[in-house]
């Protein structure tokens, strides 16, 4: 993989793979930030808000963080309000960290309205996916649907 601007973090994932995988990548040098994308919020704090926390009781430094506060209930939503942050800031590399099931569909949602941006996609760790259990199943069915309707346009 090859260094960028920034990371992005995807919201969605309860479980924090997304986040910490993001921070660690930053660690390691492939980029100086981890933007935390918001989907929603959850008892009044933003998704944004709890990934950062989440990762700053798992050792990282809460200046590695940006957060962010606006409302998205897709994912095209979200890359929306993502892509005009990234503009802003004058970015042109990003990776962007997301579940394994849902690198594929977010690359081509991201590529299709930035495309003069460069995406690396990095897939956290999901261990229902890994093992296909009834979240993994769940989660593969759902993201087959939002595949075939993304197709269909609807």
């Amino acid at each position: 993989m090859k260094n960028a601007d920034i990371i992005v973090v995807l919201s969605g994932d309860g479980s924090g793979n997304r986040i910490l995988k993001g921070a660690e990548l930053a660690r390691e040098g492939f980029a100086p930030a981890v933007l935390a994308a918001n989907g929603g919020s959850r008892y009044s704090r933003t998704d944004s808000q709890l990934a950062i926390e989440f990762a700053v009781q798992h050792g990282y430094s809460r200046d590695l963080f940006i957060e962010t506060n606006w409302s998205a209930q897709s994912t095209a939503e979200e890359a929306r309000h993502t892509i005009g942050m990234l503009r802003s800031r004058g970015v042109q590399t990003v990776i962007l960290v997301t579940s394994p099931w849902h690198t594929a569909r977010a690359g081509r949602i991201y590529r299709r309205l930035a495309p003069e941006l460069t995406f690396y996609l990095v897939g956290s760790e999901d261990p229902h996916w890994r093992l296909m259990d009834r979240e993994g199943r769940k989660s593969f069915f759902l993201e087959c649907a939002k595949t075939i309707a993304g197709f269909l346009g609807i």
